[in-house]
């Protein structure tokens, strides 16, 4: 099997490829189920990643509109997070142009790549500014979101497929990207771009889709029996819902001591297998 003829590429499947090409193929070329759960007690991590989604559907029907009075939740955490939004939002936004949801696309190495933003903020001829909301438990080290695939396609799109929305020519110098985080409302963690790194962010994007690519064809000779390489850092596995398809183990990482984001992940499944169903602004 090989990846579908017309096969999108996002944060999310370029990630799980940096993390481990052999999460990649299950995933995307041989469409395989996850089999386990991602992290343990099962039902904590269940409701842990509830809270996340529905923290983001509250935002983003303030954001379209609706009255605060209307959205406020009766659950104790949501209730603290949807608080800490309305209290301290992300700084200096642009008020002009707000678009939650927003999806962008635009094409790189022959493939389209495409993003799903939980917020642009533009004033139009001078800014756009990308904020997403953080619900995990454990806050990234700066270095670690500014490594990230999430980061690196986010900004790279804006400024490729954003000129639409901005009413003209939008240089990587007036775009922006606020990570705000529920549990930490007061020290969001801010980004500037460049036009220097967006020249590496697409060398390193596109150079991405072309590996992926040769191993899809089976050019590359690491793959051994139709096997693409397993991640050399284990420590993933714990927490890889194809762990036990690939020898790693069968019991889930504690939720309790980090892993990774599981709201992000929730959203990664949606954003997957939905898809097909968001319009999406086209470059």
């Amino acid at each position: 099997m090989t990846l579908p003829p017309v096969f999108r590429f996002s944060q999310h499947s370029l990630q799980d490829y940096v993390d481990c090409a052999r999460r990649f193929q299950l995933r995307y070329v041989l469409g395989q189920r996850w089999p386990a759960p991602q992290a343990e007690p099962i039902r904590e991590q269940e409701v842990f990643i509830e809270q996340g989604v529905r923290f983001h559907r509250l935002i983003h029907r303030h954001l379209v509109g609706l009255p605060e009075d209307a959205l406020t939740p009766s659950d104790s955490l949501l209730a603290e997070w949807w608080e800490n939004y309305l209290r301290f939002p992300p700084p200096d936004l642009p008020t002009a142009v707000r678009m939650p949801e927003a999806m962008l696309s635009a094409p790189l190495a022959g493939h389209r790549l495409t993003a799903r933003y939980d917020l642009l903020a533009i004033a139009p001829g001078d800014c756009v500014v990308i904020v997403d909301w953080k619900t995990g438990r454990f806050r990234p080290k700066r270095e670690t979101l500014a490594a990230r695939l999430q980061t690196r396609v986010y900004l790279y799109l804006a400024v490729e497929a954003g000129e639409r929305l901005f009413g003209g020519p939008l240089q990587a110098e007036q775009t922006g990207m606020i990570y705000w985080f529920a549990d930490d409302p007061t020290e969001p963690e801010m980004f500037v771009y460049s036009t220097a790194q967006h020249a590496d962010n697409r060398a390193y994007l596109g150079g991405l889709i072309e590996d992926i690519l040769a191993l899809d064809k089976g050019l590359e000779p690491a793959v051994s029996g139709g096997v693409w390489p397993l991640t050399e850092e284990e420590r993933r596995c714990s927490y890889c819902v194809y762990r036990s398809l690939c020898g790693r183990g069968v019991r889930a990482g504690a939720l309790a001591e980090g892993g990774p984001d599981l709201a992000e992940m929730a959203e990664q499944f949606d954003f997957e297998f939905d898809l097909d169903g968001v319009e999406e602004i086209v470059f």
